[in-house]
């Protein structure tokens, strides 16, 4: 028998921390494998805390979540007190499957070197997590959940802080863990064009706890990006060849710069 492709699934799942306001309502939302997919909305809309509660670390108010598949939570950054090597880090990852009181053994080591391999980073194994730059660090912790052998990841804004030859490399990684790996992804991102350059689906998380779900072409539309955001927001395809892509760009208020004495 063929295994679920369905890796996580929510049903009718709702989140209120009051009572009063809620993240989301009545929310059905599934993650198959192969499958990527963001979560867009504003600031205090609740992307996090659905994160948390799709990763098994907060039960949602109400609704049924299932968990198929190991699952690795990747924060936005690494916060720790002590100067880890890049390697302990990964190895962080191992710790489901390593006993109690027991020390990494030769396994667990080749399972976090192939994971940092994988994610280009094994030529820094040695080196202080501290001492490198933000890319590099979200590789890394990119890398800690793959050593769990985690078969769904789900990442909280991977690319936030990030240039745009970074946001490149961590957006073809996740890419290439889904089409190579079979691995089932969901990020959050306040970036419309990161959801058109890699997803395959698209959460938009709106006003008053409500949401749209469904394929990147579907979903990502002006008059819905208008109505997440409160801006007017437009599309365009651009380059050529091999190279095109659909952009959306948001109209920001300018300010008349003759009233403010430029000629």
């Amino acid at each position: 028998m063929a295994s679920d492709p369905i890796k996580l699934q929510i049903s009718r799942a709702s989140q209120s921390y009051d009572g009063k306001r809620w993240q989301f309502r009545e929310l059905d939302f599934e993650l198959s494998a192969g499958e990527i997919v963001a979560i867009l909305g504003p600031n205090g809309r609740g992307k996090s805390t659905l994160l948390r509660v799709l990763a098994g670390l907060q039960k949602p108010t109400s609704g049924d979540i299932r968990l198929n598949e190991q699952t690795g939570f990747v924060p936005q950054e690494f916060s720790g007190s002590f100067p880890y090597s890049v390697l302990d880090v990964v190895l962080m990852g191992r710790a489901r499957h390593i006993g109690l009181f027991q020390t990494p053994r030769k396994a667990d080591i080749d399972k976090a070197m192939a994971a940092l391999d994988a994610t280009g980073m094994a030529g820094y194994a040695q080196r202080n997590i501290e001492a490198l730059s933000g890319g590099e660090r979200q590789l890394v912790l990119i890398a800690r959940a793959l050593a769990g052998e985690n078969t769904v990841l789900l990442l909280d804004e991977p690319a936030s802080a990030l240039d745009l030859r970074n946001q490149d490399v961590v957006l073809s990684l996740l890419a290439t863990l889904a089409d190579r790996q079979a691995l089932a992804i969901a990020f959050t991102t306040h970036q419309p064009n990161h959801a058109v350059a890699v997803a395959d689906k698209v959460l938009l998380m709106l006003d008053q706890a409500q949401a749209v779900f469904g394929t990147t072409a579907e979903v990502m539309t002006e008059v819905n990006l208008e109505v997440l955001y409160g801006i007017p927001v437009r599309s365009a395809t651009l380059g050529s060849g091999e190279l095109m892509e659909t952009a959306f760009v948001p109209l920001f208020r300018q300010r008349n710069r003759k009233e403010v004495g430029h000629e």
